[in-house]
């Protein structure tokens, strides 16, 4: 999920290929590269479905339980881990990291998932077993309570490192003074360009090769300018294209 995901600075980390060549921009950024108002869409039912989870968590604490700690505590519980497994679903992102030479563009990207789970996982489990314990003090029935934030601890050791994650990274490379038109879509950081290449295979030349670029927060223009400054006689085209 994008909101926990850790804030690393990755670019110097990277085994660039073409270290040769002098860096002229490079950053890195974490971007939902897909369709998010069907994701978004998706979500809205999945959050019904929460809802009745943590319904049924109260459900369940309510059996053989006088007060109302237990079951708002296990309808939470129940609620919470539902949501934040919707979330992880719909609203995932992928890392990606960019290298600007004045000849080519570097890319190393892979999607952080496990990671993001381990940090939701890690730190539900340090606020709510406190909380349990506390409760528990009061209510010894709340220590069933427990089994939940403990088994999220659990599974937040078992779960890999970044480290690991990032030996599966994606690496991509081309060469964009080969561009031939440049697109912008309307209300998002992303430009897409348009890189002919020749199939070896097929023994002629593919017009439509689209390599998507996603650009940090309000930054989109200074890229586009470098595009620009560069390849002044290549169209542009501002529309919505598929992610």
């Amino acid at each position: 999920m994008w909101f926990i995901q850790p804030k690393q600075d990755f670019i110097a980390e990277m085994p660039w290929r073409y270290t040769n060549e002098n860096a002229v921009m490079s950053w890195q950024i974490k971007a939902r590269n897909y369709n998010t108002s069907g994701m978004n869409f998706i979500l809205i039912p999945m959050v019904l479905v929460s809802i009745g989870t943590g319904f049924f968590g109260f459900n369940v604490g309510s059996i053989g339980s006088e007060g109302l700690l237990l079951p708002l505590l296990l309808g939470a519980v129940f609620f919470l881990f539902t949501i934040s497994l919707s979330l992880f679903i719909t609203h995932y992102t992928t890392i990606f990291v960019y290298r600007f030479t004045e000849t080519l563009v570097e890319v190393h990207s892979w999607e952080p998932r496990e990671v993001s789970g381990k940090a939701f996982l890690k730190w539900t489990a340090i606020i709510l077993l406190p909380v349990v314990g506390v409760l528990a003090l009061f209510e010894p029935a709340m220590i069933i309570a427990g089994i939940g934030p403990l088994g999220m601890g659990l599974m937040a050791l078992t779960a890999g490192s970044q480290q690991a994650k990032q030996k599966n990274a994606k690496h991509h490379s081309f060469y964009w003074p080969d561009t031939n038109k440049i697109y912008l879509y309307p209300g998002r950081d992303v430009i897409e360009l348009n890189i002919p290449w020749y199939n070896p295979e097929l023994g002629k030349m593919i017009p439509t090769s689209i390599r998507q670029i996603y650009c940090k927060e309000g930054e989109r223009e200074e890229v586009f300018s470098f595009f620009k400054a560069r390849l002044p006689d290549v169209e542009v085209v501002e529309e919505k294209f598929h992610l």
